[in-house]
């Protein structure tokens, strides 16, 4: 059984008078509360999202106070508790609180000080649980996909979007790592801050990575590949990192993204075990694609939808025997490549068949010559319609010199300032 998030207070006490009492207090206080002797029943009600507080005695048959506190840390660790304790154990409370609780009332219970306590905590944790639905909602709308590695990821975006902790993004390339850096700015307090970015490559000295930190001062800076900083610029951001750790101010939030796997960097002493350890508190690995199969038709049919919006067409029907073409591919791009792979499908190039080949035609309505020069036409404005007129992407696209390109664009009457106000739509 789940908790119904219409209760808002759970209250633990193996003495069933004293419950009985707390739940005559909290009702005809406004409060909808749930009791419960058996401190393990209500583990298995609670849930991460929650948007509730626990209030339980310390001492209880079973399972103690402490070990029902850990348990429910590990659920969520934001997860408001309150403990109940006696004059004598005022130590442990106190030790309590260290590891998480959000206080400790001393008994006999004071009816005021636990109804001070829920008006402070109770809306905290709902706006809370309100701004996580929210986070999870824009991480469903950029990272697409239905396979429990995804919606894992998804549920740690959560988590972690609305704390300005610095951050480690691991994954191979195309997976979606500056995605989830960008999200997880933009859903953070920072959000109206600035967001740098910098890469380890570029980075020749110390200087060059303080003018990064500078732009992004008060905001996030998504730093790429730091393994490839000099050690002494490694050795400045671990200063710079435990500086900030210590005032408890944080000035540049830092979203580091990496190839690979990080404890390879740090034993080929390319990556500095004290930043790892820093930039590592918390950790996203993102999967490849082919470790995704599930979400690779519905992410296909995804982005083939959205290009096909852009170049205002009809959706083209995808036969069977291609989708399990698909399914099949290693993806070594991941979802970069499929990503291309749609937008090419979009307009009417069809890859992954052993060779690269345009749709057939359904019949033969004009001459061959006739034909080739209006498919030819085609496949150019649909070019110009998916990069809105800019020729040097168009070019790179459909991978032909400019030059050429223009005298295709002539022979076709096609003008590019069109493609331009025609995608503003």
């Amino acid at each position: 059984m789940i908790m119904n998030n219409d209760i808002e207070v759970v209250i633990i006490d193996d003495d069933q008078d004293v419950l009985d009492a707390y739940q005559h207090l909290l009702e005809v206080s406004g409060y909808k509360a749930h009791a419960l002797t058996d401190p393990t029943a209500a583990i298995s009600m609670l849930h991460k999202n929650w948007p509730g507080v626990v209030v339980t005695d310390m001492y209880m048959p079973g399972l103690s106070g402490m070990e029902l506190l850990d348990k429910v840390k590990a659920l969520d660790p934001e997860l408001p508790v309150i403990m109940i304790t006696g004059h004598g154990d005022i130590p442990m409370a106190v030790d309590a609180v260290k590891k998480g609780a959000l206080d400790f009332l001393q008994k006999p219970l004071q009816p005021a000080e636990l109804i001070t306590l829920l008006e402070k905590h109770l809306p905290i944790r709902k706006q809370k649980i309100e701004q996580r639905t929210n986070v999870s909602y824009s991480a469903s709308e950029v990272l697409l996909g239905e396979s429990p590695l995804i919606i894992k990821i998804r549920e740690q975006i959560a988590q972690t979007a609305l704390t300005t902790k610095d951050v480690l993004i691991e994954g191979e390339s195309g997976t979606g790592r500056h995605t989830i850096a960008k999200l997880l700015h933009q859903e953070s307090e920072l959000r109206d801050q600035p967001y740098a970015n910098a890469i380890g490559q570029a980075i020749s000295c110390t200087a060059d990575l303080q003018r990064s930190m500078i732009s992004a001062r008060g905001g996030s800076l998504c730093l790429s590949n730091p393994q490839d900083m000099p050690i002494e610029t490694q050795q400045w951001l671990c200063r710079f990192l435990l500086e900030q750790e210590r005032q408890g101010k944080k000035e540049v939030r830092v979203l580091a993204v990496l190839e690979g796997a990080p404890e390879t960097k740090v034993e080929q002493d390319k990556l500095l075990p004290e930043l790892f350890y820093f930039l590592s508190q918390v950790r996203f690995s993102l999967p490849p694609l082919k470790q995704r199969n599930c979400d690779i038709t519905p992410l296909f049919r995804h982005f083939l939808k959205r290009s096909c919006q852009k170049l205002n067409k009809t959706v083209p029907a995808v036969d069977k025997a291609y989708i399990n073409t698909l399914n099949r591919h290693e993806w070594p791009g991941n979802v970069l490549e499929l990503k291309n792979v749609a937008e090419l499908y979009a307009i009417g190039i069809v890859k992954l068949t052993g060779q690269e080949r345009t749709k057939p035609l359904e019949q033969m309505s004009s001459p061959l010559d006739d034909l080739v020069d209006s498919y030819e036409k085609q496949v150019i404005e649909d070019a110009l319609y998916l990069f809105a007129g800019r020729i040097n992407e168009v070019s790179s696209y459909l991978q032909i010199p400019r030059k050429k390109l223009y005298l295709r664009m002539k022979k076709h009457s096609l003008d590019k300032a069109e493609y331009k106000v025609r995608t503003t739509h």
